[in-house]
């Protein structure tokens, strides 16, 4: 056993040594080494000559591994198919310049060379290659990938992308500085049709300024300009001219921005209660243990109410049980047990008459510390796990959407609770409040369970209950957050949250 561990090692010595963002080419591994690797779960083919890094702790179907590495596969198979004679298409192109958070099922590449392919990858997902005699437009690299300049990829993009893809359009729009970048590639095609909708859209977003450039400059040429506005939204993702500097922070602003409505009318049937701090408070104590229990269930630990009600009357001990101190789930539910009892310490204070905002913002990254201290202290997980935001990439199991990269997530959660202060209605603070936390995913782990407490120290800022998500109802909660992480459709998720409220 020994001599074939050891083999293994040096096998995976040897993957470390030429996998780059978890992708290999086969030629660049010996056909020993490879068998050795994908027959223990370290290796899954991709395609012919291409091999995907994963781990054989992933269940079989596991999506994380590919999509955590699909971008890798994507810049390094182009280039080394391609070289530079490729760029993305222009819808393609403008989703890499506002960083949509998702895994595209099929991306269209044109390339200067005959190739008009259709390449099948896993999970769905595929590469169109669509050869064209036309130079390529201005370009540029993002994460290694050639893709349009973005003012030309806003002048070549279909009319159907605004209305399939609003809320990306709307923010590369926001992210031209000038009418001249927009001018530059209008003027020297004489299109007056995409002039004119270049026109309606910017007035639709209400920035008067380039629509009017546009139209003004278009027509001094020579040309006859109708405005036209593309969009089929009732209303823009953000309002005025704002300006963009992150793309990511602005989709945190326009989310919360069309989805509040929505939110307010699936709670609009339930009321706020009569109910004294304390009375609220033995509620809150009244559902510890099923509370415990379901959200620790959703997060896949394997824990009975007998096990909570140990930990809850301190008949579980470490130090002096080396078999509990040796279980991650006692430990994760002697966690989940000193996290709760924070949140009651913050909710007692936003019952007392302190706001809401002010109390979760000073309090959520102290419920995150006691949520992993005891696996820290038992030695299962790294001191550093309880420095706060995560320093790396994370990836949601199933779920085509991909939660911003770790250097965006400060700004982030700066907009995220910029948004919780100024916001009014207690049910949007609860259900966005959750939304978003996990949509930004601001820990390696427990966000989940962080968000759900957040959720409900929203309510209780208006005397809503205590609402439990139950785990025999994870799928459709999970379906839910996915429809309003990848459709932006929150009416779903709020839809549930009122369901389970009205359970509890």
């Amino acid at each position: 056993m020994a001599y074939q561990s050891e083999k293994l090692a040096v096998a995976l010595e040897a993957l470390r040594e030429v996998a780059h963002g978890d992708i290999v080419r086969s030629e660049r591994l010996s056909r020993t080494y490879r068998e050795r690797l994908i027959k223990t779960g370290f290796l899954e083919p991709v395609i012919r000559g291409w091999l995907l890094v994963t781990n054989p702790e992933y269940p079989p179907g596991a999506t994380v591994p590919w999509y955590s590495a699909y971008w890798a596969f994507v810049s390094q198979y182009l280039e080394g198919r391609f070289g530079d004679e490729y760029c993305l298409s222009p819808e393609a192109s403008i989703k890499l310049h506002v960083q949509s958070p998702l895994i595209p099922q099929q991306l269209i590449v044109t390339v200067n060379v005959r190739d008009n392919n259709l390449l099948t990858l896993p999970h769905g997902t595929s590469i169109l290659t669509s050869h064209s005699l036309e130079p390529f437009p201005k370009r540029k690299k993002i994460d290694g990938i050639w893709v349009i300049d973005l003012a030309a990829a806003l002048c070549k993009i279909s009319e159907p992308f605004y209305r399939n893809y609003p809320d990306d359009v709307e923010l590369a729009l926001r992210m031209i500085g000038d009418p001249s970048e927009l001018l530059y590639y209008l003027l020297d095609s004489s299109s007056s049709v995409v002039a004119g909708r270049l026109a309606g859209a910017y007035e639709f977003l209400g920035n008067t300024r380039m629509s009017t450039a546009i139209k003004s400059a278009m027509e001094a040429a020579g040309h006859v300009i109708r405005t036209d506005n593309p969009f089929d939204s009732p209303a823009p993702m953000l309002s005025g001219r704002i300006k963009i500097t992150s793309p990511h922070v602005a989709r945190i602003h326009g989310l919360w921005n069309i989805m509040r409505g929505d939110v307010i009318k699936a709670f609009a049937a339930i009321p706020t209660r009569e109910i004294s701090p304390d009375n609220y408070l033995a509620e809150v104590d009244a559902r510890y243990i099923a509370d415990a229990y379901n959200s620790l269930s959703i997060e896949g630990y394997r824990v009975t109410p007998e096990l909570i009600e140990r930990v809850r009357k301190r008949e579980w001990d470490p130090k002096t049980s080396e078999a509990d101190n040796q279980q991650r789930d006692a430990l994760a539910a002697r966690g989940y047990y000193l996290a709760f009892q924070a949140v009651k310490k913050s909710i007692g204070r936003i019952l007392g008459g302190e706001a809401a905002a002010e109390t979760i913002e000073q309090d959520f990254q102290r419920w995150y510390r006691e949520m992993f201290a005891p696996s820290v202290v038992a030695g299962i997980l790294e001191p550093g796990q309880l420095a706060g935001y995560r320093n790396n990439p994370v990836y949601l199991r199933g779920s085509r959407y991909v939660p911003p990269g770790h250097d965006a997530v400060i700004d982030c959660m700066d907009a995220f609770l910029e948004l919780l202060h100024a916001e009014t209605e207690p049910v949007v603070r609860a259900v966005l409040g959750h939304f978003l936390f996990v949509y930004i995913h601001p820990y390696s782990d427990g966000n989940g369970r962080i968000g759900r407490f957040l959720m409900n120290a929203g309510f209780a800022s208006g005397r809503y209950p205590w609402t439990v998500i139950r785990t025999d109802r994870r799928d459709d909660y999970l379906a839910a957050l996915e429809e309003a992480s990848v459709r932006h459709d929150i009416r779903p998720f709020a839809a549930f949250v009122a369901e389970e409220m009205l359970v509890a």
